[in-house]
């Protein structure tokens, strides 16, 4: 534990000399970047350890707060969490280091990576503490780190709209976890996590309200649908290393919330399953049909992910619903694909968002509309981003297949199950539901975004990024091809993972995972003769056309000489058919101005599909509360011996009900 600690303070004394020096934007530039990455590289050392070991590390200390002591454990479902969490925050901060320089006349860098570094410790402290005072304190600094990231460009109206919603949203969450944690209190006055789980919850139905609190708590924090109106809006306004790090992990500490909480609760019960299931059901499906429907690049990968948490939550009602009917063969393969895509998605989701953030900063636009045929000018993001695409639509052999291959697979195994059955099939639908939806949306955000002909005077000023922002994004492909390639290994180390939640022994869990391994070593093999055979045809080509210029002569195109930008697919033509065969969820809005006469000049079409949710569900929900807080405007009379005695009376009324 003492290498953690070591990180942390690496992390936190970094970002602080990053802050003082903010006059000299390069050398705090490389102070904050520098420090996240040494941090991240110290604190993999347990992590890697304690995940091949399966040890559990802990740091206890008295502390003198009500209900907290500063308790710490490293056990490996924190070691896998705390793993993906300083992969992705090393590989972003390099990112950072570069795409932050355009910025360095208008804002002062050293405290972007301030918080940056305290959003990456408050991270690793959330996955380590082993008390809940101490848990909900990283918590809160965790939330208000992302929002003074979120709120960098604060000078522009929607990012200062999007920090707020996310403030207000994150701490609605808190509060659900705030009486969570006092539910768990009832019987023994301390919030340390063992003492929870020996004290125990009295009844399934005190059990059952403590699951219904994390849910929403923890899943605000995800981004589970309708708790996900902040996740669109806060992404797409944070720097997009920053979104790849809100999203690629931020939000996964809201699973890692739910996951350990469920080990505190003793055995659950059918309906909790279940209830994650719908839940999974409708985040997928419903995250990937609002992220078709986006022409904002980085707000149709934050809709995505939603999707994939969607797809975790799935795996994880899976898991929960095995242990609940005592079908280890489930929970195993639920737990294990809803884990393992945690980390796949973090991997596909960075990639994504860096190279969205890539193409933000070659062109200035994130308008799918207002781009095209970025792949000349920038060949290198647009192959890492297809290679993001492919992963992200779960297709061999890069690791997004092997996460949704153990849910199929634990989906099947119970498809002949007495009250699994119906489960099964609707996991079994959903997940292929949104493999297909998934494949739509990013052939539109790759097609209309690199291929085709520039649609606007932005895409005619896309240039290549330079190796400090290739060079993260080559690493995290590399990460989807190795778990892709390497999937039988990678299944096999989740091992200590699935038994910390299952409570199951580690020959049983490697028993039922052996049902996945012989058909991944298989898709494995076929797939490195695929890319063998691939790289052959390549050389070949090569050397076939070497010492020759290739000639170039133009298709036959209806007699047009050459293609332009009015000649193909925009983002919204591409998806109407599918935005207008779920018209009833996604409520779009069109502008179509049609071709008139024989030879038209104009004609376009406009979409603008609005969160659902956030207009008929949050907002006249605010309103009214807003309405009945001004009914209460009179207490505020703006005299401060008013409020002293507001102070006093409260006090006075606490005393009272301390003395019953």
């Amino acid at each position: 534990m003492r290498l953690i600690l070591f990180s942390i303070m690496v992390l936190c004394f970094s970002g602080l000399f990053s802050f003082f020096t903010g006059r000299n934007p390069r050398f705090a530039n490389i102070v904050g970047a520098g420090g996240t990455v040494l941090g991240c590289l110290i604190g993999l050392v347990p992590a890697a350890i304690v995940l091949w070991t399966g040890q559990t590390r802990g740091f206890h200390r008295a502390w003198q707060i009500p209900f907290g002591s500063l308790s710490l454990q490293l056990d490996a479902l924190s070691a896998f969490f705390l793993f993906t969490i300083l992969v992705l925050s090393a590989v972003a901060a390099i990112y950072g280091n570069t795409y932050l320089w355009d910025y360095r006349i208008r804002k002062n860098l050293g405290a972007s990576w301030l918080f940056f570094n305290i959003l990456v410790a408050s991270m690793i402290l959330v996955v380590i503490s082993h008390n809940g005072v101490l848990f909900l304190m990283a918590w809160e600094i965790m939330s208000l780190a992302s929002f003074f990231l979120v709120t960098f460009e604060d000078e522009k109206e929607n990012v200062r709209s999007a920090g707020w919603i996310y403030l207000v949203a994150t701490h609605i969450g808190t509060a659900f976890l705030f009486v969570l944690f006092i539910l768990l209190t009832h019987r023994d006055p301390s919030l340390d996590f063992d003492q929870i789980v020996v004290s125990g919850l009295n009844g399934t139905s005190m059990a059952s309200l403590a699951f219904l609190l994390s849910v929403i708590g923890f899943g605000t924090k995800a981004g589970f649908m309708p708790f996900h109106v902040w996740l669109p809006e806060a992404h797409p306004a944070a720097p997009s290393h920053v979104s790849a790090v809100m999203s690629g992990v931020m939000i996964k500490t809201g699973i890692y919330g739910l996951l350990r909480t469920l080990t505190f609760l003793g055995h659950p019960e059918p309906w909790w399953g279940w209830l994650l299931i719908t839940i999974g059901l409708g985040s997928g499906t419903l995250g990937v049909l609002f992220a078709l429907s986006q022409n904002d690049l980085k707000r149709l990968l934050a809709y995505s992910s939603v999707e994939n948490i969607g797809i975790i939550t799935l795996g994880l009602g899976l898991g929960v619903l095995g242990l609940a009917i005592h079908q280890p063969v489930l929970a195993v393969l639920g737990f294990g694909g809803g884990l393992l895509h945690v980390l796949n998605h973090a991997l596909f989701k960075g990639l994504l968002f860096l190279g969205a953030g890539a193409v933000l900063h070659a062109t200035g636009v994130r308008n799918i509309e207002q781009l095209g045929g970025l792949i000349r000018h920038m060949p290198w993001t647009g192959t890492l981003f297809l290679i993001g695409s492919f992963a992200i639509c779960g297709l061999p052999p890069l690791n997004g297949f092997v996460s949704e291959f153990l849910i199929y697979v634990g989906s099947f195994m119970g498809t002949g199950l007495s009250g699994v059955s119906l489960s099964s099939i609707g996991v079994i639908t959903g997940l292929a539901a949104i493999g297909g939806l998934a494949a739509a949306c990013f052939t539109k955000a790759f097609g209309i975004v690199f291929l085709g002909e520039p649609r606007h005077i932005p895409a005619l000023r896309g240039h290549e990024i330079g190796w400090g922002m290739r060079i993260p994004m080559l690493l995290l492909a590399f990460g989807c091809l190795s778990i892709g390639l390497l999937a039988p290994f990678v299944i096999s180390a989740m091992n200590p993972v699935i038994g910390n939640i299952t409570g199951l022994q580690q020959n049983d869990i490697a028993t039922h995972l052996s049902i996945v391994t012989l058909p991944l070593q298989r898709v494995t093999a076929l797939s490195c003769i695929f890319i063998l055979t691939l790289g052959l045809l390549i050389a070949l080509r090569r050397h076939l056309l070497s010492g020759k210029t290739p000639g170039q002569s133009n298709t036959w195109d209806c007699g047009f000489v050459r293609p332009t930008a009015r000649m193909q697919y925009t983002a919204s033509s591409y998806a109407q058919p599918i935005t207008t065969m779920f018209g009833f969820f996604l409520q779009t809005h069109r502008k179509m101005h049609a071709p008139e006469g024989l030879f038209p000049a104009d004609a376009s079409l406009r979409t603008h599909t609005e969160d659902v949710f956030s207009r008929s569900l949050f907002r006249p929900l605010f309103r009214g509360l807003e309405r009945i807080l001004l009914q209460l405007h009179w207490l505020q009379q703006g005299r401060v011996q008013i409020y002293v005695l507001y102070v006093a009376v409260t006090l006075l009324a606490l005393l009272i009900w301390n003395l019953r």
